[in-house]
């Protein structure tokens, strides 16, 4: 066992000690485990967060990063994370609910984990969950908890035929929590009644009108592994047409600064190589002092035709030495 931890990666590690904490931790019978981790296990599974919780021990993320973050494009944050040494948080090729002009949905994680269905340990944990006070079938579960700017991230392994965990009802439950959509790697059903829920999005593997019949939710908040990206909850959730990026909630202001200064930077660019100021090469390499001063002045002069609110170009404009 020692030499398989000290080889396992990262994720591998984390799943290893999540397996082993429920073996050593769990009593005899299946039907005393719980499939939603207590408050301090989840403040456990994500300790670089020294902010706001939810009252479930999901990081908080404020809102006004969330908002900052819809513009923020999926390059700019792949460009962070893989500095920052997370190099599996962004997973392709989806289907698309409701994808309108904006193609963005930004929130907070609730993530969810499906199994092949067994029916020993599928009585356990409905009789479990009962106890505790959850209701109805466990499809359900995970929606009732969760709240405005939530995601719902379920790994559904990438069922089709007997595996869609929603349609018209519980997709319309969802958006009535959460303001939000899903990002699930499985299929759903009822894509007519979702595509008059107006707001709702989604980001799935496919649709298929068989019902739930063949997996069941074996755990709700744990990690979650979505095709290569791992998933933990309370990350932040950045859906775009081209693919969804799970960001780290220690990173997510990170994120937005570096992607509103980037933006703003090749703004400049581009208007300065149709000027004729500079040629792509001199753009595209290290910049001089000289058009770094250029870019500041052009940053005081544009403040108010920017994308970028006035308030965070002048706290960029506070930091800058030349």
């Amino acid at each position: 066992m020692t030499r398989i931890l000290k080889t396992a990666a990262p994720a591998a590690l984390l799943l290893i000690w999540a397996a082993l904490f429920t073996i050593i931790a769990a009593p005899a019978e299946l039907g005393a485990q719980s499939i939603v981790p207590s408050k301090e296990e989840i403040m456990a599974m994500t300790p670089e967060w020294d902010g706001e919780r939810l009252p479930d021990g999901r990081p908080k993320v404020p809102d006004a990063i969330l908002a900052r973050m819809k513009n923020v494009n999926l390059e700019e944050a792949w460009g962070v994370l893989r500095g920052k040494k997370f190099e599996w948080q962004f997973e392709g090729g989806w289907k698309h609910i409701h994808l309108d002009e904006t193609a963005t949905m930004v929130g907070r994680a609730l993530t969810a984990t499906f199994a092949p269905k067994r029916p020993d340990l599928d009585r356990a944990l409905t009789s479990r969950g009962h106890e505790e006070g959850h209701v109805g079938g466990r499809n359900s579960w995970p929606i009732d908890m969760l709240q405005e700017n939530d995601v719902y991230v379920a790994n559904i392994y990438g069922t089709s035929e007997g595996g869609p965990i929603i349609g018209g009802n519980l997709s319309t439950a969802i958006f009535n929590n959460s303001r939000n959509g899903v990002v699930f790697d499985g299929s759903v059903r009822d894509i007519a009644q979702m595509e008059t829920i107006e707001g709702f999005k989604g980001w799935v593997r496919d649709w298929h009108p068989s019902w739930n019949y063949d997996n069941m939710l074996v755990q709700i908040n744990g990690p979650c592994r979505i095709g290569a990206a791992l998933c933990i909850p309370g990350d932040v959730v950045l859906a775009k047409r081209e693919g969804v990026m799970f960001i780290p909630p220690q990173h997510a202001e990170l994120v937005c600064k570096t992607a509103e200064l980037v933006q703003l930077r090749d703004m400049f660019g581009f208007q300065r190589i149709r000027e004729n100021v500079y040629t792509p090469g001199q753009i595209d390499q290290r910049w001089s002092e000289e058009m770094e001063k250029d870019f500041s002045e052009w940053l005081r002069d544009h403040m108010d035709e920017l994308p970028v609110p006035k308030e965070q170009i002048q706290e960029l404009l506070k930091e800058r030495t030349w």
